[in-house]
């Protein structure tokens, strides 16, 4: 995957958010623990979205790039960004995945919910 296929599928998610009712308040938000894709809102909830990008057909699916240590990172730069921009809505964790076959978007998962602080 290169670079240009990643933000491919971060807008084209980013797009699938805003068909859904919520607001994009940032793209690529980063800290010193790592990035954050997408952070959105809607009426009840403050999402923080993972996206994985592959080629059809790859070895690794993309949901197993979210590793543990991924996943704490994640939180933690979460963290980061609710330090700087307190907001009441309840916080949720979702992840996207997002296929390409020869450089073209053929289809997308979105999942809800997928991790929490533990």
């Amino acid at each position: 995957m290169n670079f240009g296929t990643g933000q491919a599928g971060e807008k084209h998610i980013a797009k699938l958010l805003k068909r859904r009712g919520f607001r994009i308040l940032e793209m690529n938000f980063h800290s010193r623990f790592g990035e954050i894709d997408i952070i959105a809102e809607d009426r009840q909830y403050i999402v923080f979205v993972e996206v994985k990008t592959r080629e059809k057909g790859s070895l690794v699916q993309p949901f197993e790039a979210i590793t543990p240590q991924k996943q704490r990172r994640l939180l933690l730069t979460a963290e980061t960004y609710l330090a700087v921009h307190p907001i009441t809505l309840q916080p949720r964790f979702d992840a996207a995945a997002v296929y390409t076959e020869q450089g073209r978007i053929v289809g997308e998962e979105y999942l809800e919910n997928v991790f929490g602080i533990s």
